[in-house]
């Protein structure tokens, strides 16, 4: 029975019995951590081979004489830009390599808008009330660089297709201070949502009143599966190309959640006229990433198809932790009209949301009960959900009888927070 649809007594004595079992959990004085996206212990083990994959004996000379240990190579191996030119749809010369975080390129990306501007513009410093678009919920230290620097954030609403284009069109082609917009496109953080073709056609035809509008397209998951049904994202650099709005986008990718995320390899994509622009600022910046942990990458996954065999490894660990948690919702709240949650096909996070008003009080009483979720809030622009209604859940990390107990406490606390609110 839905809880809405319960009477008083009903109710209390279904707040009663959860905050029984609620109270059993404290005492068992639990120390669970869902807070952020990061491979567990298992997956990282797949992949510890990398790390013995170089001897004295290789080699390491390119085939222009130049040797990998040595400075230079500002744009990283070709080998490794080959790998990435095919999992992001790419051409391997538009593509420049950065050491393991791609969120360091993102924020070098915009600290060189801020202090230099784009397109022959001003500095994005050098001008007034500059405005960043937010897609919501979405990844939280996306919405954080950009509040870094001073801009306004805004959110756009998330659709089942992608987020709200008719805004997005509407802001962009009226405002030229709204200099960017953040995305990702595919298996979002932490919707889950993949964009429809017709979103990204929409993005490629985007008609900025700013010259140096920048779209930063965050592919982070493009081959994380969970399925034999996986999604397909259509490819922006294609369609931008047609379009001739090829200078309007960044595009990012790494191998964080492939191979070693303190060891991985980041890598930027861009148009011909970007490259030249960031080749310039790389020149000042950088004598040149960290080749060799590339070369162990080409060396170890050899080429894309190499990281596609690896990502089926990754499915099977983390397949069954996405199943357990949505059992364990459906089981304990699908019938109470409490809570909706999304069932993704990749990605890293399982979108939820309950009651209206009571997210903070979910995520406060689990952390009591010694279970710490991501702070409600957290994935809105500011941290600021103005429902408190979401919730980001992180499966992938926890072994798989923490991540039992967690979620039974979370929904107990799901039960116990609707039950507060309706019981006034």
């Amino acid at each position: 029975m839905r809880l809405d649809e319960m009477n008083p007594a009903e109710l209390k004595n279904m707040y009663e019995e959860a905050k029984t079992q609620y109270d059993h959990y404290c005492t068992q004085k639990l120390s669970l951590n869902m807070t952020r996206g990061k491979p567990c212990r298992d997956q990282l083990d797949l992949v510890s081979g990398l790390l013995e994959t170089l001897s004295p004996e290789d080699e390491f000379e390119l085939a222009n004489g130049d040797d990998i240990r040595n400075y230079g190579g500002w744009n990283g191996l070709p080998e490794m830009r080959a790998i990435f030119g095919e999992l992001m749809g790419i051409p391997a010369g538009n593509i420049v390599l950065g050491n393991n975080s791609s969120l360091q390129m993102m924020y070098d990306a915009v600290s060189q808008g801020f202090t230099h501007g784009y397109s022959d513009c001003k500095p994005w410093s050098q001008q007034e009330n500059i405005k960043f678009l937010c897609p919501a919920p979405g990844y939280d230290r996306h919405f954080a660089v950009t509040e870094f620097f001073g801009f306004e954030l805004i959110p756009i609403q998330m659709l089942e297709t992608g987020p709200d284009m008719d805004e997005i069109e509407r802001l962009v082609e009226a405002d030229e201070s709204i200099k960017g917009c953040w995305c990702v496109p595919k298996y979002g953080n932490p919707t889950g949502l993949t964009f429809s073709d017709e979103t990204v056609r929409r993005f490629a035809k985007l008609k900025p009143a700013a010259k140096d509008f920048r779209l930063f397209w965050d592919n982070a998951y493009c081959v994380h599966h969970l399925s034999d049904t996986p999604d397909m994202l259509l490819n922006l650099y294609d369609e931008c190309l047609q379009n001739g709005t090829e200078d309007q986008v960044f595009y990012f990718a790494s191998t964080s959640k492939i191979s070693l995320p303190g060891a991985g390899v980041a890598a930027m994509g861009m148009s011909d006229n970007n490259l030249k622009e960031i080749q310039k600022r790389l020149s000042f910046q950088t004598i040149g990433p960290d080749k060799v942990n590339q070369l162990r990458h080409v060396k170890y996954f050899k080429n894309a198809d190499g990281i596609y065999k690896v990502m089926e490894q990754h499915r099977e660990i983390l397949a069954p932790k996405f199943q357990l948690v949505q059992w364990k919702f459906a089981e304990e709240l699908g019938e109470l009209g409490i809570a909706h949650w999304n069932e993704p096909n990749g990605g890293y996070f399982i979108n939820l949301d309950v009651m209206e008003g009571c997210a903070s009080r979910v995520v406060e009483l689990c952390k009591n009960a010694g279970v710490v979720l991501t702070a409600a809030g957290s994935a809105f622009p500011y941290g600021k959900d103005a429902k408190d209604t979401n919730i980001r859940i992180a499966p992938t990390f926890p072994p798989m009888n923490e991540l039992n107990q967690a979620v039974q406490v979370l929904c107990t606390a799901i039960k116990m927070a609707a039950a507060e609110k309706l019981l006034g």
